[in-house]
């Protein structure tokens, strides 16, 4: 093999092993005490909306801003604001994950997962159910 094939082939391999370096997502998941101490750093948050302080969405008034609190699983609590329209069902969500940078203690929220567990929970009587119809 020539040096110039070598070379190339060196040069395709690293050229290869940047762009999955780069396409890769390394990021961890923060909690809300340690998103304060990386104040303007984008994180993600594991939350779930804390019931006990309302919403504050008012379509009518400005449809793109939605504030309310999240609670990590740690128990801290922190203000979120979201300058989008209010996800279907975030009320009756389980959990949450918030993107976006800690701003002093608002949390400025650029995308919001809602995570919802109860589609993947077993329900017994509807497995029986599906089991005994499946026998006749």
């Amino acid at each position: 093999m020539k040096k110039t094939h070598i070379i190339i082939l060196v040069a395709i391999a690293v050229a290869i092993g940047a762009l999955i370096m780069m396409s890769v997502d390394f990021s961890t998941y923060d909690t809300i005490a340690s998103a304060k101490q990386k104040q303007g750093k984008f994180v993600h948050l594991i939350a779930k909306l804390d019931k006990t302080v309302p919403l504050d969405y008012d379509p009518a008034k400005n449809p793109n801003y939605l504030s309310f609190t999240a609670v990590d699983s740690l128990g801290a609590r922190a203000k979120v604001v979201y300058l989008n329209t209010k996800p279907a069902e975030l009320e009756h969500s389980e959990r949450i994950v918030l993107k976006g940078k800690m701003q002093g203690d608002v949390f400025e929220c650029s995308d919001i997962l809602l995570k919802c567990p109860s589609k993947y929970k077993d329900d017994k009587t509807q497995l029986e159910k599906t089991v005994v119809e499946n026998k006749y």
